[in-house]
């Protein structure tokens, strides 16, 4: 019986291989040097299997396929996670709650549940989360005026595009969220659950401890709670101001900018909030005859 030895040994840290192509590949984990350059975008690895993998992401080629869905990946590790979606495996339990995860990382994630880690801190008013989506999500909608989706019909911008789809079906009317007790329709999927709650006692209310009051959603129920201990997450940047809500804060950043998005349609007059022109609104429409019902 012939046995491999491992000839090629690493002076660094001791480790062996068997070819000097491996150790050579291994020795730049100690040197930093990474030969293998994207011609693409510049970006440079160890290895050519890293490159290789990398290239795709600009070529857009995903040779690995589920044979059970549509899907395709470019990475073949990608692929076996994907396939537990399949097969229902999960791997990865935790030991608190025996609540288990097809993925690492989602485990991770599910454990800050239980420990309150909140690794991932903005930047500009020290709020912390524990999700890196959530911090994106906050300092793009918070601390950026930038709005990357614009609604056909009117160019009102929207951070997201959901918050832009949900706006559209106010120009279309489309209510796709339908009760499935009763003949109701709604536009607003929070819409359609609120309903099932108050008219048909289907699913689960949130209730505050302190007060007993009802919510429909837990981040109502959060919300709601902070009041009660005080807690203003929400710090303006201009200003010391503070706020119990995300949109509290929106509301009052205008008054540090002479912006305003607002324009009454019959006489061009403009506005930084939407109560404002409302209100605007009804008396406009007086002065014009047009009856406020039209509106």
């Amino acid at each position: 019986m012939t046995i491999h030895t491992s000839k090629y040994k690493c002076s660094e840290c001791g480790k062996c291989f068997r070819d000097k192509v491996s150790l050579a590949e291994h020795r730049r984990s100690h040197s930093g040097e990474k030969p293998f350059e994207c011609s693409v975008c510049g970006k440079r690895f160890t290895k050519t299997g890293n490159l290789t993998r990398h290239s795709r992401i600009h070529s857009g080629e995903k040779p690995y396929k589920c044979l059970l869905c549509d899907k395709a990946f470019s990475v073949s590790g990608n692929l076996a996670v994907h396939g537990r979606i399949h097969s229902g495996e999960k791997l990865y339990r935790c030991l608190l709650c025996d609540k288990a995860f097809s993925q690492s990382n989602e485990l991770t994630m599910h454990m800050r549940v239980h420990t309150g880690d909140k690794p991932h801190k903005c930047s500009v008013c020290d709020k912390s989360f524990s999700r890196s989506s959530h911090l994106r999500r906050h300092e793009r909608y918070i601390h950026s005026n930038v709005r990357p989706h614009s609604c056909s019909y009117c160019g009102k911008q929207f951070v997201t595009v959901d918050k832009m789809k949900q706006h559209v079906r106010v120009h279309t009317g489309a209510k796709p969220y339908s009760c499935g007790h009763c003949s109701k329709v709604f536009a607003k999927l929070d819409q359609l659950k609120t309903h099932l709650l108050k008219s048909h006692n289907d699913g689960t209310w949130f209730t505050c401890h302190i007060c007993q009051k009802k919510f429909s959603f837990k981040h109502h129920l959060k919300q709601h709670i902070q009041r009660h201990e005080g807690v203003k997450s929400y710090v303006c940047d201009e200003c010391p101001k503070r706020f119990y809500t995300a949109f509290e804060l929106k509301q009052h950043q205008p008054v540090h900018s002479d912006y305003r998005q607002f324009c009454c349609f019959l006489c061009d007059a403009q506005f930084k909030h939407k109560y404002e022109v409302k209100r605007h609104l009804k008396k406009c429409s007086a002065v014009h005859g047009i009856s406020a019902l039209l509106l």
